[in-house]
């Protein structure tokens, strides 16, 4: 393993001499807020590294470095968590990038399909799946463990060109491109304290209530992340939603609800919940949150959002596509409620191309489907 910062820089100035390098990283996060990185896996066509980020005094800047250089693709499977590592690490999102996962389903490999899965079906290798649970933090780490994690990025490398081979023949770039653009935004990385509460189930039925959740929301993010440790450490979700409907007024009344510890009233933290309650009850009735309620879906929405189901499987089935990159369940049923007017991601770019086009055409009834010969197919429909 690399565990100087001397080697690190002498191996990231190879590494960018290469149009595309495939990255990993091995992490812990089950004890605290912010993921401990334990590892680093690097490989080109012709260099394959492990970087030791818990070696004594070693500097990672060569890596960030490397992660800005707009010059090398950095090419990921399942990028959204190794990317929140460097961005908050390094203060910056790598550019560009690649993400064989997102490649894979819309090169019709299916949904969220999985590193070993996708590695057999295309380079035909198998992983042994046995150091797949590793403490990453413990030293010395096995010649079995570091094979296992150096494999993650080595295979990586035939799979990206089969994949980019195969965008590219069938014209699929751009739409990657559109999903890398989010991968890539700042917005995906940083959320803010004060939207924490937007990870949370909406068990609150009025306004107050969805104040108060807001504001200990806030709270915990910012007293989990200050203490490093898991959201669930300082205070379980079930806890604020009580907080929220029975509205403590003070620390002996949260420490008789059912979700609050016991003796955890007399801590520091029951009084800045108290104080966060207090602070949402005081807010004038017209700045208090307003709960959106689900509009009333239109007679034969349901009915409707049923055909749009078929015809997205029909569609995906014919074109090779992951119905997950087109559309969900939630985005079918507002198209079938609002049409034209929904704001979801089938309506634009290369989605409405493939499917969202005719979405709309046979919510219009000017496209039908019907059964024959054993399977459903489209008909376009005259005036």
């Amino acid at each position: 393993m690399i565990s100087t910062t001397g080697a690190l820089e002498a191996a990231c100035k190879t590494l960018s001499q290469s149009d595309y390098l495939t990255i990993d990283t091995e992490f812990i996060r089950e004890t605290t807020f912010w993921p401990e990185l334990c590892l680093i896996q690097m490989a080109t066509d012709d260099l394959a590294v492990i970087v030791d980020p818990l070696a004594d005094g070693i500097d990672l800047q060569p890596f960030f470095a490397l992660m800005a250089d707009t010059s090398v693709i950095k090419v990921f499977h399942a990028a959204r968590q190794d990317i929140e590592i460097i961005y908050n690490l390094g203060e910056l999102i790598p550019h560009p990038i690649f993400d064989t996962q997102v490649a894979a389903m819309v090169c019709g490999f299916g949904d969220s399909v999985s590193y070993d899965q996708l590695v057999q079906k295309t380079v035909g290798a198998q992983i042994d799946k046995t150091s797949r649970f590793t403490d990453w933090r413990q030293r010395p780490l096995s010649d079995k463990q570091l094979n296992y994690a150096l494999a993650d990025v080595t295979h990586l490398r035939g799979v990206y060109k089969m994949l980019n081979k195969r965008l590219r023949e069938e014209g699929r770039e751009h739409w990657v491109k559109e999903e890398m653009d989010i991968l890539e935004s700042a917005s995906t990385y940083d959320l803010h304290p004060d939207e924490a509460w937007t990870r949370l189930r909406m068990r609150v039925r009025k306004p107050h209530e969805l104040a108060i959740m807001k504001h200990v929301a806030a709270w915990r993010e910012r007293e989990a992340r200050q203490r490093n440790v898991p959201r669930r450490r300082v205070l379980k979700d079930d806890a604020i939603y009580e907080i929220a409907q029975q509205q403590p007024r003070d620390t002996g009344a949260l420490g008789r609800l059912r979700t609050i510890p016991k003796g955890w009233e007399r801590s520091q933290a029951a009084g800045s919940i108290i104080d966060a309650v207090s602070t949402a009850l005081a807010m004038p009735k017209d700045e208090m949150p307003r709960l959106n309620k689900p509009a009333q879906a239109p007679e034969g929405a349901a009915a409707a959002s049923e055909l749009l189901k078929v015809l997205l499987k029909m569609t995906t089935e014919k074109h090779g596509v992951a119905p997950k990159v087109i559309a969900n369940t939630d985005d079918l049923e507002r198209i079938a409620a609002e049409g034209e007017k929904a704001e979801v991601g089938a309506l634009s770019g290369w989605r409405r191309e493939l499917f969202g086009e005719k979405a709309l055409k046979l919510l219009r009834g000017e496209m039908a489907l019907r059964f024959i010969d054993r399977k459903v197919e489209v008909v376009e429909l005259q005036d």
